[in-house]
């Protein structure tokens, strides 16, 4: 068995005039990020490996996750490959994964996300929300093989706050 754990960045700032890598979090993209992380660690998921975008929004979130949920750095890795909007390039990395991993989250981008959740799981979101967590599991013992899986949950921060 095979779990995914995609989580897109907090809602960034455009106020800056940085390149698109270096657009920081907002407030509301850290409150967010908190929030989902908190009910995230609740659900009692060991995840063996995650992986983030070198973008900063993307890497400030994947960094709340990691002290939310206790998480050792020594299992986290910044990869640029999932510095993608596309999916092409996130979904050759998921494919890639080394298999000792089963459990594996990984910190990017829409309209990346929003299409794996998609193709990969089986329940169809409109779109992944900043924050936004999607749980994915296959029923295979390989990355490579991984196809149609099952959409377990999503945690929305918008579904927190209600």
């Amino acid at each position: 068995m095979k779990t995914l754990i995609l989580v897109r960045h907090g809602k960034s700032s455009w106020e800056y005039s940085v390149g698109d890598k270096d657009r920081p979090l907002l407030p509301r993209g850290i409150t967010d990020a908190i929030l989902v992380a908190d009910y995230f660690n609740e659900q009692n998921i060991p995840i063996d490996a995650a992986f983030s975008s070198p973008a900063n929004r993307a890497l400030h979130t994947s960094m709340i996750f990691v002290r939310q949920l206790y998480f050792s750095l020594d299992k986290f890795q910044v990869v640029n490959e999932l510095y993608d909007f596309s999916g092409d390039y996130v979904f050759q990395f998921i494919k890639d994964l080394e298999e000792d991993l089963n459990t594996v989250a990984i910190f990017g981008h829409n309209h990346a996300f929003t299409h794996i959740a998609n193709s990969l799981g089986n329940s169809y979101i409109e779109n992944v929300p900043t924050s936004g967590l999607v749980h994915l599991e296959f029923d295979v013992d390989q990355w490579s093989s991984i196809e149609k899986g099952i959409t377990k949950r999503t945690i929305f921060p918008k579904q927190l706050k209600e």
